[in-house]
């Protein structure tokens, strides 16, 4: 997996590249791609008009070979926060789509074998 890290509104510290690196590639276990994985990751403040404080966005962009992409936003008010919960959410969008493709196949071939079941053999010969 490919892992490109933009910031925006604030500097990205060494610490906090390998903090994101280091999540965001927990994620390639639930991808079974066999080709190459880019993953895009911004992170950043999203204004500077909060007074009370710094709201925080993270952002995925999971593009996999075959045009199948993934894309995850979240906005929290502590930076780590913001990238746990897009992680998160991340891997839920993932195994779900997995699951759902598993659940169209199995479907698809319940209906083959009901159409099978139909057909009488015995009757052509």
């Amino acid at each position: 997996m490919k892992i490109k890290i933009r910031s925006k509104n604030f500097d990205l510290t060494p610490a906090i590249d390998e903090y994101v690196s280091k999540k965001i590639s927990s994620l390639e276990k639930f991808l079974d791609v066999k080709g190459e994985v880019l993953c895009e990751v911004e992170i950043g403040r999203t204004t500077k008009h909060h007074n009370s404080g710094d709201i925080f966005k993270a952002e995925i962009n999971i593009a996999q070979p075959g045009g199948k992409q993934i894309y995850v936003v979240a906005e929290e008010v502590d930076l780590y926060t913001a990238i746990d919960v897009v992680r998160d959410e991340a891997e839920r969008a993932i195994v779900s789509r997995k699951n759902k493709y598993k659940t169209l196949f199995r479907k698809g071939a319940s209906r083959v074998k009901d159409l099978l079941k139909r057909l009488d053999f015995r009757k052509r010969q």
